[in-house]
């Protein structure tokens, strides 16, 4: 049976956007690092990419391949700035909210970064998150034996 380091650590990146509420980027427990909500906003800003805005601040448009390669990158982030990296992730839940119009196109590029051993995966429909996104990522990831 393999000896685990259950110490607990707090991890946030420099390079991610800043999470919208009071909480840390990902912790540390033992050998998994769990990664809070992440969803593809710019780092130091509220741009969210591929996002139009009507003049009420309603989203008029949004381009689910643009958040979703942007959401991609800002989980990467906050692995490589956790010590773990994209082929650590063994399990990402993944909040859409618009299953029927964009699950065809999320699942393609899902394909695109994983082309060899995906993580396990479950992909939810709901019908709004936080902020005006239209997806958001909660992933779990592995450290290697120390």
């Amino acid at each position: 049976m393999p000896t685990y380091n259950y110490r607990s650590a707090v991890h946030n990146s420099p390079t991610a956007p800043e999470p919208v509420g009071h909480y840390p980027h990902a912790r540390r427990a033992g050998n998994l690092l769990f990664l809070s909500g992440i969803g593809p906003r710019k780092k130091g800003s509220k741009e969210i990419p591929g996002v139009t805005f009507a003049g009420d601040g309603s989203v008029a448009a949004y381009d689910i391949e643009a958040q979703c390669r942007s959401v991609f990158q800002n989980v990467r982030d906050v692995l490589e700035a956790s010590g773990a990296s994209w082929e650590d992730l063994v399990d990402v839940t993944v909040y859409l909210t618009h299953m029927q119009e964009d699950f065809p196109r999320y699942n393609a590029l899902w394909a695109e970064y994983f082309p060899h051993n995906p993580p396990c995966r479950t992909t939810i429909g709901v019908t709004s998150l936080p902020t005006p996104i239209a997806i958001e990522l909660k992933c779990i990831a592995t450290f290697k034996d120390e």
